[in-house]
């Protein structure tokens, strides 16, 4: 399993698709002199950095008869929460994409949880049943509070940023952590002074884990 690569963006551009109103890209990421295919959505290949520079980008690699396919996610909250939209019957790679496209992580979570159906009905290729057997699905296993709950963690405050705090969280419900305990974690870590100054997230991941397998 591949977790994510980072290096040189080669290429990047649209791929050859039917769906014409959900667009996607083929990122071609040289790392050490290999290029890799990654398909990613618009919005991501909207925020990557111009050709030449260096990006990381976190990865889901799937196997078929015929060929292997590596999606590729901005952060590691968006590639856990596009496993999990592909785990429930119906939903393709391609509407998973669809689905993170076109409303985001905290837009895509809060409809699912709330069982907004007509929301998650607004992607292409998403009909009422599929929206419907996606809500109740996802709903049934993040009732637990897994992914369930984000944003209700807010606790650090102008320590971080709302993006990095938002993927802090979905990273850490992803792995199993409750709500209660990730908030008593950032509350516990917010003014460590190696967190204070920055907003590297993976900085913090690995601060916010210590904190909770102490």
């Amino acid at each position: 399993m591949i977790g994510y690569l980072r290096g040189a963006i080669a290429a990047c551009k649209a791929a050859d698709s039917s769906r014409k109103n959900t667009p996607t890209y083929w990122l071609t990421l040289d790392v050490q002199g290999i290029g890799y295919d990654i398909q990613i959505t618009a919005s991501t290949a909207n925020k990557l950095p111009l050709v030449g520079q260096e990006t990381q980008i976190y990865t889901h690699l799937i196997v078929r008869e015929d060929q292997m396919v590596l999606f590729g996610f901005p952060t590691l909250a968006e590639r856990e929460l596009f496993r999990q939209l592909i785990s429930v019957s119906g939903i393709g790679t391609q509407v998973g994409l669809a689905l993170l496209n076109s409303l985001g992580i905290q837009d895509l979570v809060k409809a699912i949880v709330s069982g907004n159906t007509r929301v998650l009905s607004l992607t292409p290729g998403v009909g009422t049943k599929t929206a419907e057997r996606l809500a109740l699905e996802l709903k049934t296993k993040l009732a637990d509070g897994r992914l369930a709950q984000v944003g209700a963690t807010r606790s650090v405050g102008s320590m971080v940023s709302v993006a990095v705090q938002e993927e802090l969280e979905m990273t850490l419900l992803a792995l199993g952590y409750t709500p209660a305990e990730i908030s008593n974690a950032l509350n516990a870590i917010a003014s460590l002074p190696i967190l204070t100054k920055t907003q590297d997230i993976e900085a913090w991941i690995k601060e916010a884990i210590a904190w909770l397998s102490r």
